[in-house]
């Protein structure tokens, strides 16, 4: 039962996340950050079984992390989702398929725009102008297709955002208490609280 949307500009992405980890009927933990940071400017954010969600992510972020030491260089968006797309497929084709749902949001520097990567469990990837992943996407994909605009500014989208959290607060089951909204843009990644929406 997560919560996981996004969406893109052509110079920035808002992604947003919720910060609550359960399990069947269970709440086990409400203010769990379900991102995780590869680089100054790319990020991505997981859902999924809490356990692999927390080992793959941690692999991601460790390889990442790894390739920009030995290379003297970031990983740009485009590469960082098709390495953890590689990563997933071959796990899938493992004996431990790791159940994760990603989205990846970065700012490719040497291009000058931003992106957005759609990463299911079954390592299908696209590259896309807004997504979601868990249920909320019911909900959330009629608003974003509607209201989305090529040319989106920030503000348009913070706009779009705040109407996202009004239909999940209106039509969907559970009310999550709280949310991690993240921005990256060319200047970096930055978390905003809800109220600066």
């Amino acid at each position: 039962m997560d919560a996981q949307f996004a969406i893109a500009g052509r110079d920035f992405v808002i992604s947003v996340t919720d910060k609550g980890v359960m399990s069947s009927i269970l709440k086990m933990k409400k203010n769990q950050d379900k991102t995780c940071q590869l680089s100054s400017h790319t990020f991505m954010s997981v859902s999924g079984e809490p356990g692999d969600t927390s080992n793959f992510s941690e692999y991601i972020q460790g390889n990442v992390k790894l390739y920009s030491v030995r290379n003297s260089q970031d990983l740009s968006p485009s590469e960082t989702a098709n390495f953890i797309r590689g990563e997933l497929a071959d796990a899938l084709r493992s004996r431990s398929p790791s159940h994760v749902n990603l989205l990846v949001a970065g700012y490719d520097k040497g291009a000058g725009e931003a992106a957005l990567y759609w990463i299911d469990y079954l390592s299908a990837m696209a590259k896309v102008p807004f997504a979601s992943h868990g249920y909320c996407g019911y909900f959330l994909y009629a608003v974003m297709d509607r209201e989305y605009t090529p040319d989106i500014t920030l503000d348009g989208a913070k706009a779009l955002v705040k109407k996202c959290f009004e239909v999940l607060k209106t039509r969907f089951v559970i009310d999550f208490a709280d949310y991690t909204i993240k921005v990256v843009d060319r200047d970096g990644t930055r978390e905003l609280r809800q109220d600066e929406l």
